[in-house]
């Protein structure tokens, strides 16, 4: 029986899909059987995850509406570990209203959730931003949960809002464990974002906030756009080992 790990935040732009990609290829390297699922409307992850030229563009939403079986949605990647499951469809959609009704109105992402942790080690989910019934039925079927924080004073306004969420949800699934906020695009020697950094070191509980901080750097936004993860394309990067540290941290917490 594998682990549920979803990165959730309450605003976009702060490195959520970065993070699920750059988590799940540093699980897939260590040799782990490793899915990713795309459940946000934007589907970002298929950027940024390593597949071919020319790959499928269907995905969750197909299996969600009936369209496309399980076989036909999860796709390879360049790491012969890591599986990815795309947004699909939805991604060409204007409107999203039926694709969130159909979240919240059947078990289908649930049952998805569980049945993938039976065949995998890991099952990282990319959550849309904000609070939505997509967030809220991902974190229902979640066994740990990551909040990027991004190093920007704007971004500390969201953070409680997210954190009671998360506490709500705790109610109805004990198994929900929150890892933590991650600081996400820090640079050093920026003062507006070291003040950032100061003010989570004091404000909030220690063990609610990763030691491993992830710097903003070229190489990160290189490898999206050149549809890797930054781990791949550039592992001695600053955040490649960032995130290569944190996935030896949440391994250990798995364990």
């Amino acid at each position: 029986m594998g682990y549920v790990l979803s990165v959730v935040s309450q605003k976009g732009g702060v490195g959520k899909t970065t993070t699920a990609v750059n988590l799940a290829a540093a699980f897939a390297k260590r040799g782990m059987k490793t899915l990713i699922i795309d459940v946000d409307p934007q589907g970002s992850v298929r950027y940024g995850v390593g597949l071919r030229r020319g790959h499928p563009t269907v995905g969750f939403a197909d299996y969600l509406n009936g369209a496309r079986p399980l076989r036909d949605v999860i796709l390879p990647t360049a790491l012969p570990w890591l599986r990815v499951m795309l947004a699909g469809t939805v991604t060409d959609e204007v409107d999203h209203v039926r694709y969130h009704q159909l979240v919240s109105d059947t078990r289908v992402l649930p049952d998805l959730l569980e049945t993938s942790k039976q065949r995998c080690e890991v099952v990282v989910v990319d959550s849309p931003p904000g609070l939505g019934p997509v967030t809220r039925r991902v974190l229902e079927g979640s066994d740990h949960v990551i909040v990027p924080l991004q190093c920007e004073p704007l971004a500390l306004q969201t953070t409680p809002q997210i954190l009671r969420a998360i506490q709500d949800i705790v109610q109805a699934n004990e198994k929900l464990t929150l890892d933590g906020l991650l600081l996400t695009m820090h640079e050093r020697n920026n003062p507006a974002s070291e003040r950032v950094v100061d003010y989570v070191r004091r404000h909030i509980p220690a063990n609610l906030v990763f030691d491993v901080t992830i710097p903003r750097t070229t190489a990160t936004a290189d490898a999206f756009a050149a549809g890797q993860p930054v781990v791949l394309r550039t592992p001695a990067d600053p955040a490649a080992l960032a995130y290569t540290q944190l996935a030896s941290v949440l391994v250990r917490r798995f364990e």
